[in-house]
């Protein structure tokens, strides 16, 4: 948004955020000052307007009139504020959303009760932000998904004029089913911590609860991959199975060798002692070889280390995110809370359960290729 769009309460969170951002190490001093120097005048701006729309509305009450009704705020300048973000709090913790839908400009009487935005674009970025989950498709369709693939088919044929009729073509179906689980982490606060209020008190929840659930739901992408086997069934892909029991030089262009035409930019997903062993043999063999094919590397260690994998444990997996996998998110990208008082009040702490609904699939054939002892 530009500067100059910005109301009053937008250019007070972003000069907010230039305090916070001052502090990082390599912060742009230059460009912060000048970004707060334009606020500031904004702010002047927007204070002035307000001043001469005052003495406006003075001058027709004396002269009989009656001051115009305030411009009704739109659903976006509502959530965004800090009547609606004290509101939204109290729903948080309450489950009571009875003040949040009487300062809406819409949806007053039900459906879901929208985030404020700075809460939308933590848990965005939660998912963004995560190397894997960053890189997987998400959508945001109600229920359970079905997604469709291909196990088999025959190829287009050639016609040549006035020759014999093509054959019809074969194919043979799947479907994936994404059944929405429900991913959970709780954690215990201090009642210091729990008295926050407004913005800072969802930032912290938010922030602590939203990235533990998304790395949930990767370990839970990367347990489907494993569960994969070399041929497709009706309702599960087929993946691509390389077998090595050393850290070879060249087992990330193997398992690239096993994916499908449609996996156009495969990553490699490891833990990262398994990607010091493959940099030793590396080292060791003085190869100017690149193991990883210039490939991203997206550490997990998730994924058995190759040290510690034992037979037919998967230690690396080579494939297409994008391609490959999905995420649905039926409830869109809100988490929803609950708190107990009760369980730990003895030590003085609360514990707050966050918990976001999931549904993971695996969804094209050969899109992975897994490496295993």
């Amino acid at each position: 948004m530009l500067i100059k769009e910005m109301n009053m309460e937008q250019v007070e969170a972003r000069l907010a955020e230039i305090r916070e951002e001052l502090k990082a190490e390599g912060a742009d001093l230059d460009a912060l000052s000048n970004e707060a120097d334009e606020l500031n005048e904004r702010k002047s701006e927007i204070a002035k307007n307000a001043e001469k729309r005052d003495a406006v509305i003075k001058k027709v009450v004396q002269l009989g009139g009656s001051p115009a009704a305030p411009a009704e705020k739109s659903a976006e300048e509502v959530r965004n504020s800090k009547e609606y973000i004290s509101a939204f709090e109290t729903y948080i913790r309450t489950g009571d959303a009875s003040e949040c839908r009487s300062l809406l400009t819409d949806n007053a009487s039900g459906g879901t009760v929208p985030v404020p935005a700075f809460v939308e674009e933590i848990v965005k970025t939660a998912w963004e932000n995560d190397k894997i989950a960053g890189k997987v498709r998400r959508t945001y369709l109600k229920g359970n998904v079905k997604q469709g693939f291909e196990i088999s088919g025959s190829d287009a044929a050639t016609h040549t004029e006035g020759g014999a009729a093509v054959s019809e073509g074969t194919i043979v179906d799947g479907i994936v089913e994404m059944v929405p689980q429900d991913i959970m982490k709780w954690v215990s606060i201090s009642r210091e911590t729990y008295n926050l209020r407004g913005e800072e008190f969802l930032r912290y929840i938010y922030e602590h609860l939203t990235k533990k659930i998304v790395k949930a739901a990767v370990k839970s992408l990367i347990t489907k991959i494993d569960a994969c086997t070399t041929v497709a069934t009706t309702t599960q892909v087929n993946v691509g199975v390389v077998t090595s029991t050393t850290v070879g030089i060249g087992l990330v262009a193997q398992a690239m060798a096993e994916l499908s035409d449609q996996a156009d930019n495969p990553v490699v997903m490891m833990n990262k002692s398994t990607w010091g062993a493959l940099k030793d043999a590396q080292a060791n063999n003085k190869y100017g070889y690149d193991p990883f094919e210039g490939l991203e590397v997206c550490f997990c260690n998730d994924i058995a280390a190759f040290s510690a994998a034992t037979t037919g444990d998967v230690y690396m997996i080579v494939g297409d995110m994008e391609e490959g996998a999905q995420f649905n998110l039926p409830n869109g990208d809100d988490v929803h809370f609950i708190f107990d008082e009760v369980t730990s009040a003895s030590a003085g702490m609360i514990r707050i359960y966050g918990d976001q609904m999931v549904g993971i699939g695996v969804v094209a054939p050969k899109a992975f290729t897994k490496v295993v002892k």
